[in-house]
């Protein structure tokens, strides 16, 4: 079986209300087949970053957000794992800098844009500029608020200059949150995964579901879509990414690049 993947879309102009998507849906998949298609698919992902590098013609920027424990770092092994590391590159965006915050926004994040023929993998993003910095009153109202126009901007220039934009928000639920907080408690091999500051935005919870709604909403287009996956069964969460990775980096026009004229009828002695 294969996921439909679009069902995961944020069709753009819509508004998103993540209580009426279940974190726990797998489509009917089971665990045995998602992971088995996974492998497949794997193949078919190297292939065509392969593909991607030697054309030069596009660039893929993945974009992963979600709430602590969602599994960023896991989509980043298990799925982005079948890309060449040598035509990947990822970013993790943290706390900005002195430097960082001496500039515009958007300034850190343009910096570390894929080129052409390349993967750029985004752990945490520009969204973070109106997520965190709304739900922990960093900056005022009148700020945030004129950044998704700022970010629709940005993205539609990078679609013209030939990047491929997929966004990805892993939807798990509250409980699941919790029973992935306990493991890293409980785990001494998850101890150094664990921070006290992860029980501070769990206690936020209810307003970074309202701040991914409404980035999910406004900054959802044709040219860089969201995708809300349910992330509480993880094999799912890693398919239903490696899919739409897959159909997205097989729907630009990409051909193997031709033998050079001068190549032609060569006979190497």
């Amino acid at each position: 079986m294969t996921l439909v993947v679009n069902r995961f879309l944020v069709e753009p102009g819509t508004r998103v209300s993540l209580d009426e998507r279940d974190p726990a849906d797998t489509g009917g998949l089971v665990k045995r087949e998602a992971k088995a298609k996974l492998r497949e698919l794997k193949e078919r992902l190297n292939e065509l970053q392969q593909l991607l590098y030697a054309t030069g013609k596009h660039g893929l920027l993945v974009v992963l957000q979600g709430l602590d424990t969602s599994g960023k770092d896991g989509v980043i092994k298990h799925v982005m794992g079948a890309f060449n590391p040598q035509g990947c590159q990822v970013t993790s965006f943290k706390v900005p800098t002195r430097e960082e915050l001496a500039h515009d926004f958007l300034w850190r994040v343009h910096k570390a844009v894929p080129r052409r023929g390349m993967v750029g993998i985004f752990n945490r993003s520009h969204y973070e500029d109106v997520l965190v910095v709304r739900v922990d009153e960093l900056v005022p109202v009148s700020v945030w608020e004129t950044r998704y126009d700022a970010i629709n901007q940005f993205e539609e220039i990078l679609a013209e200059n030939g990047l491929l934009i997929l966004k990805f928000y892993l939807h798990i639920s509250k409980e699941e949150q919790r029973e992935r907080l306990m493991d890293r408690l409980q785990d001494p091999h998850s101890h150094w995964k664990f921070r006290v500051g992860d029980l501070e935005a769990r206690a936020k919870w209810d307003a970074y579901v309202a701040a991914y709604e409404e980035a999910l909403s406004k900054c959802s287009r044709e040219w860089a879509p969201w995708y809300v996956i349910p992330s509480d069964r993880k094999w799912h969460r890693n398919l239903a990414i490696s899919q739409i990775v897959a159909q997205a980096l097989a729907s630009p026009d990409l051909r193997w690049p031709p033998l050079e004229p001068e190549a032609e009828g060569l006979d190497i002695v």
